[in-house]
């Protein structure tokens, strides 16, 4: 296992939530930005090219193992949008209540509403590392109009889990640090990480 991993992001959510789930595992994960790593371009259509573009990058940069995750939200009824675009839906801006009006907007006239995250996490070992670690989550829901909630980011506020009758902003972190996307993928990444 390692000590140390660089995170791949700016994102202050993010990192807080991948912190919590590392520190239970005795690794130290170290934002992006103590390397003054600059923004990589994210210009593939994959969840998967992404995160490992990111990786190579913030390795290249720390030169230390690099984790990146590369995650969205996908609806069937809009044929898997905005996936890659989630951060920039709405424009370059990255503005979550104007990514969350116009996925309302989208979803509008459709019958199925439902819609799922989706997380690829990827670490590499080094820049050049021929086999990086690739590890995926989903999470199933389905999208709500009304914002609930006061936890999470992003979309949380209006993806609904039918099961717990609560949008994911309503879930206590720990316990969304459980179910979610992101805790799906990182429980598949440890599961590799002591396997090597």
């Amino acid at each position: 296992m390692f000590e140390k991993i660089v995170l791949a992001s700016n994102n202050a959510g993010k990192g807080r939530e991948f912190a919590q789930l590392f520190a239970r595992e005795n690794i130290e994960l170290i934002g992006q930005s103590q390397f003054n790593v600059p923004d990589c371009p994210e210009p593939h259509f994959t969840f998967v090219e992404n995160a490992l573009a990111k990786a190579r990058h913030a390795a290249r940069y720390s030169r230390l193992p690099a984790l990146a995750d590369d995650s969205g939200i996908c609806f069937p009824a809009l044929n898997g949008a905005p996936g890659v675009l989630s951060a920039r839906f709405a424009g370059e801006a990255k503005s979550d209540a104007a990514n969350n009006a116009k996925v309302s907007e989208c979803l509008k006239n459709q019958i199925d509403k439902r819609g799922y995250y989706v997380c690829i996490l990827v670490l590499v070992r080094h820049e050049h590392d021929p086999q990086p670690l690739i590890a995926e989550g989903v999470w199933h829901g389905q999208w709500q109009t009304e914002a609930q909630g006061e936890h999470g980011f992003g979309y949380d506020p209006h993806f609904y889990l039918p099961e717990y009758g609560k949008t994911a902003a309503q879930l206590l972190p720990e316990q969304k640090n459980r179910i979610s996307h992101r805790a799906a993928a990182l429980a598949k990444l440890f599961a590799m990480l002591k396997a090597h």
